[in-house]
């Protein structure tokens, strides 16, 4: 699920980046190659449906980095769950740590 999310941020990343190096910043762009007012898909509209695409791959962006992280936050958890099933330690414990604790020294009755 963690990777089919990645791809589809990729794809929406690349889409995104197109959409706005084809917009130009004072209003031309993929527009100034429309120049009559009366085509039903003129140089507004065309701004317009630049600029909803624009808002709405960066909204889904969003959305899609939230899931990826919900999703991959869940997989590390039921990945320690697993190894802790297992029997395999899950402390942070150094390596040459002893495995058990030494005894406590015996109380002196004074």
């Amino acid at each position: 699920m963690a990777s089919a999310l990645t791809v589809i941020i990729i794809i929406v990343s690349i889409l995104l980046i197109l959409v706005v190096l084809v917009q130009n910043s004072k209003g031309g762009g993929l527009a100034s190659g429309f120049q009559s007012s009366g085509q039903m898909f003129g140089v507004r509209r065309t701004t317009d449906f630049l600029e909803k695409a624009t808002w709405g791959l960066a909204s889904a962006l969003i959305v899609l980095a939230i899931m990826s992280s919900v999703v991959g936050g869940t997989t590390s958890g039921a990945k320690k769950e697993s190894l802790a099933k297992d029997g395999a330690a899950t402390t942070d414990a150094p390596a040459n740590a002893p495995a058990t604790q030494p005894a406590a020294p015996a109380p002196t009755g004074e």
